[in-house]
C-alpha cells in the first residue's frame, strides 16, 4: 500500500482491472507497487510497461510464472545488462545473506542442475542449497555432510530429513557444525548422552532436553541444570512425576518474576509434550487437571475423548485451550457460537472457529449488535450480508472495519464511493482494490493521477 496515492497502489492490486488500466498504472510509482502485489500472472503488455517505467526494479520480479515465455524471452534477450540480470542478481545477492529460499530460483538464476550447485565453488550457495533442496539424493546429501565448510555442514544436518545415515551418527556428533542439529533426534545411548552432555554447549543441551529419545534417567541428570530451557523442556517431558514438573516450572515461574531474561524466554518458548498424544486414553485423561495448559492443549488435539472431557475442555481456563478443543470435526454448533461470543475469533492461530463446517454461519449477521468492534467485524464473514448491515459498519470508527466492508462480496458501487474517499489511507486502498469497483471509478481515478 502507498500511503501518498492509496488509490493508485490499490487500483494496481484490484484484480478486475482490465489490461489497460495496468498499463496506465505502470507509469506510476504507486501504480507499480500496487501490481507487484497482485496474484497471478501479468498480461504481457502489463509487463512491458512495467518493465518500461519500472526498469531494474520492476524486471526483479518480472520472472516464473508471474510472465508468460515470451516475455520471459524478451527479458533474457533485453540489451541492458541491468534488466537481463535482474532477478539473477538478486537471487545472487540472496544467497550472499543465506535468505535464499527456493529451490527453481536458484536453477533459475545460476543456469545449473541442483546437483552442480550442491557442488558449486561458492560454500554460501552449497549451504543454500542444502537448505532448499529437502528431497536431495542420498549421494548429495553425503558430499555435503563431508563438505569442509563448517556452514555447510551445519545446513545439511538443520532438518531431520533427508537426515544422517546412522552409520554416521557418531562420526557427525563429534562435528561441533552439526552436533547440536543430530542432538535433537538422534537415539541416544548412556554412552553418547554422556559425551553430549559433557560438552556443556547451550545448544546442545537445548537439543538433548528436546530429544524425543531420552530416558527418564537422562531427563533426571538434566533437571537441575542452570540453564531454565533445559529445565523447562525437562518439565514437559513424560519422564518427569507431577511434583517435579511443578518444581521446575515453579522456580522458572519465580527467576522470571525476578528479572531473568533467560527464564522469560525459557517460558515463551513454545514447548509442547507432543508425547502425550501417544499415550494410552487411560493416562492422556489423568492430564484433564493438570496445572500446566500445555498439556490440556495437547490433550484437545486427540480425537477419541469421551463426552466429558470434551465440556471439560470447553469450559477450559485457558483460551488456547478452549480454541484447540472447538477444531474436532464434532464440535458442536452452539459451542462453537459460545466460544466465539466468549473469546473472540484467533486470526493468528487458524483454523478459524468461524470456518468450521459446524458453526452457525446464520448466526454471523447477529454479530452487527456487538459492542467490542472485533466481534462486530464477524458480520462481514456473511457472504450475504445485507447492504444496511455494510453501511453500518462503513460508518464506524474503526478502520479496520471500513476497510473490511471495502472487501466484502456485496459491496456496492455507492459503498466503494464513499470509501474511497475515506481519510485512512488504509480504507480506500482497500475500496480501489475491490473487484466490484466499476470501470468508470477506475478512470476516474487515472484522470485523477493524470494517467
Amino acid at each position: 500500500m502507498d500511503l501518498e496515492e492509496p488509490h493508485l497502489s490499490g487500483l494496481g492490486q484490484n484484480p478486475a482491472a482490465p489490461t489497460d488500466v495496468g498499463v496506465r498504472l505502470a507509469a506510476h510509482e504507486a501504480g507499480r507497487h500496487g501490481l507487484t502485489l497482485r496474484p497471478g500472472p501479468w498480461p504481457d503488455a502489463v509487463a512491458e510497461a512495467l518493465l518500461t517505467h519500472g526498469g531494474r526494479c520492476s524486471a526483479v520480479l518480472l520472472h516464473g510464472s508471474r510472465v508468460s515465455p515470451a516475455m520471459r524471452r524478451r527479458i533474457a534477450e533485453h540489451p541492458d545488462p541491468a534488466i537481463r540480470d535482474a532477478h539473477a542478481d538478486h537471487v545472487r545477492d540472496l544467497v550472499a545473506t543465506g535468505t535464499a529460499r527456493n529451490l527453481p530460483d536458484l536453477v533459475e538464476a545460476y543456469g545449473l542442475p541442483p546437483a552442480e550447485l550442491a557442488a558449486a565453488s561458492d560454500p554460501r550457495l552449497r549451504a543454500v542449497v542444502a537448505v532448499t533442496w529437502q528431497d536431495r539424493p542420498a549421494a548429495v546429501q553425503s558430499a555435503l555432510l563431508d563438505d569442509p565448510d563448517p556452514r555447510v555442514r551445519a545446513a545439511a544436518t538443520r532438518d531431520q530429513h533427508p537426515g544422517v545415515p546412522p552409520e554416521d551418527h557418531d562420526r557427525c556428533l563429534a562435528d561441533p557444525a552439526v552436533r547440536a542439529n543430530l542432538a535433537r533426534h538422534v537415539p541416544l545411548t548412556p554412552d553418547r548422552f554422556a559425551r553430549l552432555s559433557a560438552t556443556g554447549d547451550p545448544d546442545v543441551l537445548h537439543a538433548l532436553a528436546h530429544n524425543p529419545h531420552l530416558t527418564a534417567d537422562m531427563a533426571a541428570r538434566l533437571q537441575d541444570s542452570e540453564d531454565p530451557v533445559v529445565r523447562v523442556a525437562v518439565a514437559y517431558s513424560r519422564h518427569v512425576r507431577p511434583e517435579t514438573r511443578d518444581r521446575l516450572l515453579a522456580l522458572v515461574e519465580a527467576e522470571e518474576e525476578a528479572g531473568s531474561i533467560e527464564a522469560e524466554i525459557a517460558l515463551s518458548w513454545f514447548h509442547e509434550p507432543d508425547w502425550l498424544r501417544d499415550a494410552p486414553p487411560a493416562e492422556r485423561l489423568t492430564y484433564l487437571d493438570c496445572p500446566h495448559p500445555a498439556f490440556r492443549r495437547v490433550l484437545a488435539t486427540c480425537r477419541d475423548l469421551p463426552d466429558a472431557a470434551w465440556r471439560r475442555l470447553d469450559d477450559d481456563p485457558d483460551v488456547r485451550v478452549r480454541h484447540t478443543a472447538a477444531r474436532r470435526p464434532d464440535a458442536p454448533p452452539e459451542v462453537l457460537l459460545r466460544h466465539v461470543r466468549d473469546d473472540g475469533d484467533f486470526h493468528h492461530a487458524g483454523p478459524l472457529t468461524t470456518d468450521h463446517p459446524n458453526f452457525p454461519r446464520r448466526a454471523l449477521r447477529g454479530f452487527l449488535d456487538e459492542a467490542d468492534p472485533w466481534l462486530r467485524a464477524l458480520a462481514l464473514r456473511d457472504p450475504d450480508l445485507p447492504v444496511p448491515g455494510l453501511w453500518r459498519l462503513a460508518a464506524c470508527e474503526e478502520s479496520f472495519l471500513r476497510s473490511g466492508v471495502a472487501r466484502h462480496p456485496k459491496v456496492t458501487a455507492d459503498l466503494l464511493d464513499a470509501l474511497l474517499a475515506d481519510p485512512e489511507p488504509g480504507v480506500a486502498h482497500a475500496a480501489a482494490a475491490s473487484p466490484a469497483l466499476p470501470r468508470s471509478r477506475m478512470d476516474r481515478i487515472l484522470a485523477e493521477a493524470g494517467l
